[in-house]
Order: structure tokens, then C-alpha cells, then sequence
């Protein structure tokens, strides 16, 4: 990131995050082969798991980091990113959990503690490619955030000054490949739900989204908050020293924030079709919410805790803006949600719509959120 400009912007982002208690690394303590910040991983674990770390030592006492190092990238590889944050995986003897999310209550310290023992961490100019062939192949990201170690979200930055948000989509789309040029081996930090899962072209005026880079078919989504006066974009800055795009940091970024969306809204939603021969074939898209479902959600669920259960609430959604999962966020998030003294404020949520299509795909969505038997029941008559 050679412009000055550019160079501030990145600054900028940098420092307000580390004012909300974000690390910053550098490109240094990134291990381009398992795409890990290897030193947040191990000390994640053995500050939030210090029984299941010394059990790990007793098992594998030549090497125990590096078992830890390559069986979470093996992990990965088997899975995916967002399985591995939530659920972690099985070692013998020693479960592995590697992200602690926000409790619903404070009534355990013990979970209160793994969660505070969470390391967030931002890393400027990665340079990710273990591929990489000096004066030949070295791509470069200007920032990558690790929740613990592993690769949640990457950014391109512009400056308004010279050029848009559409010039760091091109970079995605051109110059950041997910398989090496020569090799065509896969790069491991950029690779569709085993590496970052959500990947942000980000301008002074306007941010867009991708979950899934493939080269020039990347598309993307506008993460944007939308005008004043209700059409695209961001609200003018009343102050010239204030980025329109702000919010991405001040508010997605912030860390209780940026752990509820890896924990409670990312989904991998797969959808299977039957072809005409009889064979099926499944796809599966990486869902994470635009601002206004993010928003939406959020505002309900905080609403519900403020002012508690019989209150009344119209949500206005247009055509093509998401409503299934916004639906389905929200319903899975008050279905866990306590009051004051560590008492479920719902005993049941119930769905009703009036819409045969919507139905299934609210059916279909939720049960993705979910999968403890009898947690989500289909009332169909």
C-alpha cells in the first residue's frame, strides 16, 4: 500500500480498533502454510482450556504446540472455519474448542472467563501465499482479523482520494487468486469456507462484501447503511475528518459485536437439486447479514432484553432484502434469550407466515441454525 492516503486510511482502521481492545500483529507471526496466527492459538487454549492444555503436553510431551498447530489446520481442511470456531474438534482424549462466544447469562464464571480470554487480532499487509516466488508471485492483503488465531475476515482498502470501492473488488477479482497461478494449488487463507470467511472491498464512501472468491466471477453484496434520504450508499459524514464507513470498525469490529456474528449469524446454508437424470447436487453459500438484516436483529433482540416479553414490533423489509434469515436470526436468538436473574424470557418462538414458499425456506433456515433434536418443530396444518 504504497499511497500515503491509503496509508493513513489503514492507520486509522488500525487504531480505532485497538482502542476497542483488538491486538495488532504483524505479517511476521502469520504462518502463510496453515494460514494461522499460531501465537493467538496456543494462547488462547492454554489460557481458556488449562486442564485440557496440560492434558494435550501429557499425551504428546515432544511437541505439544505443534501437534495443536497442525491438527487445528488439519481441522480446517477437513471442515470448515466457522465448524472449527464453534465446535472445535476431537483429539485423543482432549476436545479442542478454540472460540468461547458471549454467554447467555452470567450465572457461570468459568464460561465468563473463557470468554474474556478471547484474542482478537488485526494484521496489516499479510503477505498469505505459502506459494509465494519472490519478484513473482507474492500477493499482499492490507488487513486480516484472527479471532484466536484463525482467519476470520479480510479487507481491501481504497482511498476515496484516488479510486473507489470498485478498484478493491477489481483487486479481489484479479489479483487476489485463490489457487496459485503455477501450481494451482489452493491458497489456504482465501479458500472458500476453509480459510477468511467473509472477504471486504472497503472505501472511504462504501464497503461490499464476498464470502466466496472465484476470481472474476466474485460477486459481491454492499454492506452499506444506506443514504438519508433511503437510496444506496452511506449518509454524508457531517465532519470531513469522519470516514463515511465508519461503522465497519466502530461497530461490526467492535469485539462483543464481531464474536456474536462468527457465533450466531454466519450459516452455511446448503441447498440440494434434483437434476433431470435423478442425480442431486448440493450447493452450498456462505451466508453473512448486510447491515440492515445485522441491524434489524440486534435492535429487536436488545429491544426484547430492555423492555421485556408482550410488546408489540413491525419490521418493514422490501422484496429481495433477506427476510428468511432475518426472520430466522431473530427468532433463534430470542429463543435463547435471559433476563436480568438467568431466566429464559420465551418458553417457545413460533414462526407464522401466510406463504407456502417462504415457509419452506424459513423451515429450511432455521433448522441450519440449529440442530439439537426438538429445539426446532415444522407445524405445517
Amino acid at each position: 500500500m504504497a499511497d500515503s492516503k491509503e496509508t493513513a486510511f489503514q492507520q486509522d482502521i488500525i487504531n480505532a480498533m485497538a482502542s476497542q481492545g483488538w491486538l495488532v500483529g504483524t505479517s511476521a507471526g502469520y504462518n502463510a502454510a496453515t494460514a494461522l496466527y499460531t501465537e493467538d492459538l496456543l494462547a488462547y487454549f492454554q489460557t481458556a482450556w488449562p486442564d485440557r492444555w496440560e492434558k494435550l503436553c501429557k499425551n504428546n510431551p515432544r511437541d505439544p504446540e505443534g501437534v495443536l498447530i497442525q491438527k487445528t489446520a488439519r481441522a480446517l481442511d477437513k471442515t470448515n472455519t466457522l465448524e472449527v470456531l464453534r465446535h472445535g474438534f476431537k483429539l485423543p482424549g482432549v476436545k479442542v474448542e478454540l472460540c468461547s462466544f458471549q454467554p447467555d447469562h452470567g450465572m457461570n464464571p468459568d464460561t465468563e472467563a473463557r470468554y474474556q480470554a478471547n484474542r482478537l487480532r488485526v494484521v496489516p499487509e499479510v503477505s498469505y501465499s505459502p506459494h509465494a516466488r519472490p519478484g513473482e508471485y507474492n500477493p499482499r492483503l492490507d488487513l486480516v482479523l484472527f479471532v484466536n488465531g484463525i482467519p476470520t475476515a479480510t479487507l481491501e482498502l481504497k482511498s476515496e482520494f484516488k479510486q473507489s470501492v470498485e478498484n478493491a473488488k477489481r483487486q479481489y477479482r484479479y489479483d487476489r487468486p485463490v489457487k496459485d497461478p503455477l501450481t494451482r494449488k489452493a491458497e489456504p487463507l482465501l479458500t472458500f469456507k476453509r480459510g477468511a470467511l467473509v472477504h471486504f472491498a472497503v472505501s472511504q464512501q462504501e464497503v461490499a462484501m464476498t464470502t466466496k472468491l472465484a476470481g472474476k466471477d466474485t460477486f459481491f453484496l454492499p454492506f452499506n447503511k444506506g443514504s438519508d434520504d433511503g437510496g444506496a450508499g452511506n449518509p454524508v459524514p457531517a465532519n470531513e475528518n469522519i470516514y463515511a464507513t465508519g461503522y465497519l470498525w466502530q461497530e461490526l469490529f467492535q469485539p462483543d459485536a464481531w464474536l456474536k456474528v462468527l457465533g450466531r449469524f454466519l450459516h452455511l446454508e446448503q441447498k440440494t437439486t434434483e437434476e433431470f437424470d435423478g442425480t442431486t447436487t448440493t450447493k452450498e453459500t456462505l451466508i453473512f447479514p448486510r447491515y440492515h438484516q445485522w441491524q434489524v436483529v440486534n435492535n429487536i433482540i436488545d429491544t426484547t432484553r430492555a423492555e421485556g416479553a408482550g410488546q408489540r414490533y413491525l419490521i418493514q423489509h422490501s422484496a429481495g432484502s433477506g427476510k428468511s434469515n432475518s426472520i430466522a436470526w431473530s427468532a433463534h436468538q430470542l429463543a435463547s434469550l435471559y433476563d436480568g436473574d438467568g431466566s429464559k424470557l420465551f418458553n417457545s418462538v413460533i414462526v407464522i407466515t401466510d406463504r407456502t414458499v417462504l415457509d419452506s425456506q424459513l423451515q429450511d433456515t432455521i433448522y441450519q441454525f440449529e440442530h439439537n433434536q426438538g429445539v426446532v418443530v415444522p407445524i405445517n396444518r
